[in-house]
């Protein structure tokens, strides 16, 4: 039985030598913790974030979608607290001077060898303008959380929002961790999946329960085992400065428990501190009761980059067959990077033209590619290992029948099927 370990190892080989993942800044010897997504990792970042989409498009409540600036006034984040409050305890090591978070110390270091605990703001903070003076500082933004809640008078108005309802961002964020590390696990720069659910004090328990069952629902949709998958509940004296309350969904990592998302109460905090510090009100009207109140807060905050690493993970398999061992990853039809690859027996010009002609067929519903290169058995490993589902085969007696041998990656199982039917066939999955 393989170690977790080499699982991990593998999984991060083939994500880099099949074009999911690359090193940033390769050419120059890398940059630590920070990564490149290549064409498949691109593919399959896109189709994660499309089904979180529609998974909240299909939601009985509203969820309003919005793109926030990376950059925002220092203001929102000294009302925020995050100028403050978003910082992690940091100690160096005196004899190599490496740097540790202080509940992350190796256990073989002696403390004795150990600085004292000093507080690291997590904020990348750079300079905006001409002239770099005390005026100029701004940062990068740690969360997309804060962009929703200076935009909820914007959205509350230009969309007639109605209470309960959400405002859903998808985008990078920024922090300057301390101990960056585990692939694309931890990085200074990744992107989130966030929402921020606005509802009434007295249903915030409800929504808060509502929240934690239909995002666990949604990572087991993606095809993570439920044995992969917990709940972790905060304690309160991990709770963050604007959280009541907060649940943790964690996968099962190589290296043990790490979070995939956490779902918070957060009250109503955050525009409580913004309509203090900017003036404006933030406040919802109820049409129904004639009053003003400032709505709780549900905060759905989940990794995509860190469900991509877990998807990877969880769906990465190996077979053994009779003279080798198959590596694949399964992914799901709606997931895979490459639903369908289309194979050509040989190079010869003929074949190659009725693939050409059936990838134009199919390219519009279907998310294709057509593989040339190596034998034909290379070929099947190779979009094994991609998690192709399917692969189409145009051989000799395609230039006769009209038909192609279709092949299925998770059976290996094959049938021959007329090029007209193509489309109908596929559309069934």
């Amino acid at each position: 039985m393989e170690m977790p370990e080499e699982i991990f190892d593998k999984v991060v080989k083939i994500a880099q030598a099949r074009g999911f993942v690359f090193n940033a800044s390769s050419i120059y010897g890398g940059l630590r913790s920070s990564y490149d997504y290549g064409p498949l990792g691109v593919l399959l970042k896109n189709n994660i974030s499309s089904m979180w989409w529609s998974s909240l498009n299909s939601l009985d409540v509203e969820i309003y979608p919005i793109d926030t600036a990376i950059i925002q006034s220092s203001e929102v984040w000294k009302a925020s607290g995050h100028l403050a409050e978003f910082t992690d305890p940091m100690v160096d090591h005196k004899p190599t001077g490496e740097r540790f978070r202080a509940d992350q110390v190796p256990k073989d270091l002696k403390k004795e060898d150990l600085t004292e605990p000093r507080q690291f703001n997590l904020m990348f903070e750079t300079s905006i303008g001409p002239v770099e003076n005390e005026n100029s500082a701004v940062y990068l933004r740690p969360e997309t959380a804060q962009g929703i809640f200076v935009n909820f008078e914007n959205v509350l108005r230009t969309m007639r929002a109605k209470i309960p309802f959400g405002i859903g961002n998808i985008g990078k964020s920024f922090r300057n961790e301390i101990t960056p590390g585990q692939f694309i696990f931890r990085t200074r720069e990744f992107e989130q999946m966030e929402i921020e659910f606005f509802c009434d004090e007295s249903e915030e328990d409800k929504w808060f329960d509502y929240w934690v069952e239909n995002r666990l629902n949604w990572y087991k949709n993606l095809g993570i085992p439920e044995k992969k998958l917990r709940i972790r509940n905060h304690e309160k004296s991990e709770l963050a400065h604007y959280a009541k309350k907060t649940s943790d969904i964690e996968f099962e990592y190589p290296w043990g428990w790490g979070e995939l998302e956490g779902i918070a109460n957060r009250g109503n905090f955050d525009l409580n501190a913004h309509q203090e510090s900017s003036g404006n009100d933030l406040k919802y009207f109820d049409p129904v009761t004639e009053s003003k109140f400032t709505p709780s807060v549900i905060e759905p905050a989940g990794g995509l980059t860190r469900t991509l690493f877990a998807v990877l993970l969880s769906l990465y398999e190996e077979e053994e067959l009779e003279n080798e061992t198959r590596t694949l990853f399964k992914f799901n039809f709606d997931l895979a990077p490459i639903q369908i690859g289309i194979l050509p027996l040989s190079k010869k010009e003929e074949l190659i033209t009725v693939c050409n002609q059936i990838n134009s067929s199919l390219r519009s519903n279907f998310r294709t590619e057509i593989d040339i290169t190596q034998s034909i058995g290379k070929r099947y490993r190779r979009q094994d290992e991609i998690g192709t589902l399917y692969c189409i085969t145009v051989d000799f007696d395609t230039l006769e029948d009209n038909s192609v041998t279709v092949r299925s990656r998770d059976t290996m199982e094959q049938e021959r099927i007329k090029i007209e039917e193509l489309r109908d066939y596929f559309n069934n999955f």
